[in-house]
């Protein structure tokens, strides 16, 4: 390695794998490892400065690549980002209108000191959510990388906002089930 190419702005870039939602994560991982020895800091050790920075900095980037694109959730997310939708912080006024409801039982219940087994099922209730919006995403995932539709890649965003206001809500039950 004579001088150190840029590194690569694009995780799905990284592992020369296309931008789809559907990946072999047997494959991603081969490829990590076979990356990681390719890269390690250690093979660069009598190399210039400039290598052995380059090796860091690539290795780094690697490994968040890595734990990116092995979690469905997080690697919709960033696929959504790499397309220009705004997957930004939530707001209050931003609550998904099939989530109202849901809110507001909860704050109603967390304020009126609820038991514990009325907190295990409200906590069962969200996860059960929280497994449906996975499930949906999973489905959405399929037919966005079918067809390439960026309508779809809209839809999926809306799931996965849905998602983290169903995750807030067991963090909250969570809380007081602490």
């Amino acid at each position: 390695m004579t001088t150190s190419p840029a590194l690569p702005g694009d995780y799905f870039a990284v592992f020369s794998l296309d931008r789809k939602l559907g990946l072999d994560e047997g494959a991603l991982q081969r490829k990590f490892y076979e990356l990681s020895r390719l890269y390690h800091p250690d093979r660069f050790a009598r190399q210039s400065a400039a290598e052995q920075t380059y090796a860091l900095d690539f290795t780094s980037m690697l490994n968040d690549a890595f734990r990116v694109l092995k979690d469905p959730i997080r690697r919709a997310e960033y696929l959504l980002k790499l397309e220009g939708f705004d997957i930004g912080e939530q707001r209050s006024k931003d609550v998904p209108p099939e989530l109202l409801e849901e809110v507001f039982e909860l704050n109603m219940m967390l304020e009126s000191a609820p038991d514990r087994p009325e907190l295990e099922e409200a906590r069962t209730k969200f996860l059960g959510m929280q497994r449906d919006a996975d499930t949906e995403i999973t489905k959405l995932g399929a037919k966005y990388d079918e067809s390439g539709d960026r309508a779809v890649l809209g839809q999926i965003r809306a799931v996965l906002n849905r998602r983290r206001y169903i995750q807030n809500l067991v963090r909250d039950v969570d809380k007081a089930l602490a």
